[in-house]
């Protein structure tokens, strides 16, 4: 009778055995599953954070180049390259504008490529008389009006981003622009001796890491059409090109690799998380060792069995002990004391439950107070983009009356002196008269940028609608577009806050601009009506309408039916928002006879007084 029973004890370890193997097997795959999710959450994060940083160092400096451009002295000396005092006036306001906005080199190229003035004329590496029409920063600027372009500098062997804008005068295109950035100061900001950091071009070339063992080597055979097609454009220079000996691969929970041929292959492995910047042609990616998640999920198996082990075994000495117990005193006193133990445990877990809940409710407070506050800043963030986008169509809008008020100043000048002094006195109504158009803008422009107060206060509708006819007449005069306005005939009061209703009345009329700019019909109608207790301000184009497919996601953040470069996505949310919180409402609908209407539901404000401006 012991051998048999010595065979089933036998056999039962090696099922156990046999089961725990599997087990052990699952659950590491899933740890690792776990282990991997986690590293490649916090890639992401680490990926959105320098791709955030790479898109603000090049918005920064893309409209600098067009500005530049248009500057006198620059369009002087493109009339007269050759003019040595124009050449030096040149080159020293191209120093300062260096200086000034904290740019690596800028530098303007006559149209056959040769660089006239360069803010390095004084240094040992200047760009002056070298011509570099084979880069692309410079032809695509003269074919299709802006050029940017990364190299390696083939006179300076430094890196740097370069913006072109053409330069025109008197309608012909004579030159270029451009305006060179460096990118060094980006990879300091990555320092890590965790995680790599790395930017590659079209070719999958690296030229941006937070290591440098890996500049300028490419992923995969470097073949001769790779090699020739960067070398079309010099864009490295004399550098030298190497090759990275890593392998890409896809495992089978979809997480891709990057394995080494080290001695040890798992510490040359990286986990792979990537995005691309199609505007700039280059991709991003954060590299992430993973043998520390490969030892985490081994622990945690390792942990798993260990508890299982000692469970299995506690759960053998019992049943043994029960086996061997005759009397049923002592199995009732075994199943009481099981079910203390059991008491215990759940007493435990509903504790530990009780202070995980506590803790969630807590954060999500602080999740939602966070929240608010970005949305916020977030409105504000829209205000200042807006502003910039207009800043080169303001500027046209304030050097127009300076010059015109110089001359009116300059011949009443010669008029006093010839005793003329009626004739003077109007030159001098006129310029008070400009001075009092650029005062009322530039009072807008300041009402407009300043954060607002967050009560809510009567207006008189009219009011914004003004402010934001002011501010955007450059656009409708410069797309032709007419806005028709019809507030009725008795002043309309709602509850809201200006600054706020205004930047929405900014953001609507821009998007209608934008819907009627290229179609036949440029007409914009902007009508408000009073209904009961709230008032209606309805906006229609004649473009072509928002698509059904898409109308329910028109109000989402960051979606955007516009070109990349030409909007965040953000106006139509932020001014929905902006409505709710003023009691109303912003919707759209689709016009029968064509074109998009946007309706405003205010709240209508009682009869008195209005109170001080927000």
């Amino acid at each position: 009778m012991i051998a048999p029973r010595n065979t089933l004890v036998w056999l039962a370890g090696a099922l156990m055995a046999a089961l725990l193997a599997g087990l052990a097997l699952v659950a590491h795959q899933q740890a690792l599953a776990t282990a991997f999710q986690q590293l490649r959450d916090r890639g992401q994060n680490t990926l959105n954070l320098a791709e955030s940083t790479l898109r603000g160092q090049l918005a920064r400096f893309e409209h600098l180049p067009e500005l530049l451009a248009d500057q006198r002295v620059i369009r002087s000396l493109l009339l007269a390259p050759r003019d040595p005092d124009l050449v030096m006036a040149a080159n020293t306001y191209l120093r300062d504008a260096a200086e000034l906005l904290g740019a690596s080199d800028v530098y303007v190229m006559y149209r056959d490529g040769e660089t006239l003035a360069a803010s390095n004329f004084d240094q040992p590496h200047s760009f002056v008389g070298g011509n570099f029409a084979f880069r692309p920063y410079f032809f695509d600027a003269i074919d299709h009006g802006a050029g940017r372009f990364y190299a390696l500098g083939t006179t300076s062997n430094k890196r740097g981003y370069y913006f072109g804008a053409p330069i025109d005068v008197a309608g012909q295109r004579l030159g270029v622009m451009v305006i060179k950035i460096d990118v060094d100061e980006l990879e300091q900001a990555w320092a890590s001796d965790e995680l790599r950091i790395i930017v590659t071009d079209p070719e999958d070339i690296v030229f941006l890491s937070n290591r440098p063992d890996w500049l300028f080597r490419a992923f995969g055979a470097l073949t001769p059409d790779r090699l020739a097609r960067t070398q079309a454009t010099r864009r490295y220079a004399s550098a030298e090109l190497g090759e990275i000996d890593f392998q890409s691969r896809l495992d089978r929970r979809g997480f891709r690799l990057l394995s080494g041929h080290g001695e040890d292959a798992v510490a040359g492995e990286y986990l792979v998380v990537k995005s691309e910047m199609p505007q700039a042609g280059w991709t991003v990616q954060i590299l992430l060792p993973t043998r520390a998640a490969r030892v985490q999920a081994a622990a945690s198996v390792v942990i798993g069995l260990l508890g299982l082990g000692l469970l299995g075994l506690l759960v053998t000495i019992v049943w043994l002990r029960r086996r061997q117990l005759a009397q049923r005193l002592e199995m009732e006193q075994a199943a009481k004391d099981d079910l203390e133990r059991r008491v215990i445990e759940r007493t435990g877990q509903l504790r530990d439950a009780n202070a995980a809940l506590r803790e969630e409710i807590a954060e999500r407070g602080a999740a939602e107070h966070q929240l608010r506050k970005t949305q916020s800043e977030l409105v504000q963030a829209g205000k200042l983009a807006a502003l910039g986008q207009m800043s080169a169509a303001l500027s046209h809008e304030f050097n127009q009356p300076l010059g015109a008020a110089r001359n009116y100043a300059e011949n009443a000048q010669v008029l006093l002196a010839q005793d003329r002094h009626a004739e003077a006195q109007g030159n001098i109504e006129r310029i008070l008269g400009m001075i009092d158009r650029m005062t009322r803008i530039s009072r807008h422009l300041r009402n407009f940028a300043r954060k607002p107060n967050q009560k809510l206060r009567h207006v008189t509708l009219s009011d914004p609608v003004t402010e934001a006819q002011e501010l955007l007449g450059w656009r409708l005069r410069k797309s032709g577009v007419t806005l028709s306005v019809d507030l009725g005939r008795a002043p309309l009061q709602v509850v809201a806050g200006p600054v706020r209703l205004q930047q929405v009345l900014v953001n609507l009329i821009s998007n209608a601009i934008d819907a009627v700019e290229g179609g036949q019909n440029k007409t914009l109608d902007l009508s408000a009506r009073r209904e009961g207790a709230s008032v209606s301000l309805v906006l229609r184009d004649h473009g072509p309408g928002v698509p059904d497919g898409i109308q329910d996601r028109i109000f989402d953040p960051f979606f955007s039916t516009k070109d990349v470069g030409k909007g965040l996505g953000l106006g139509l949310s932020i001014s929905y928002n902006i409505m709710r919180d003023f009691g109303g409402s912003l919707s759209m609908r689709n016009h029968p006879e064509g074109g998009a209407e946007f309706v405003l539901i205010l709240q209508a404000a009682p009869d008195a007084a209005l109170e001080a401006a927000e």
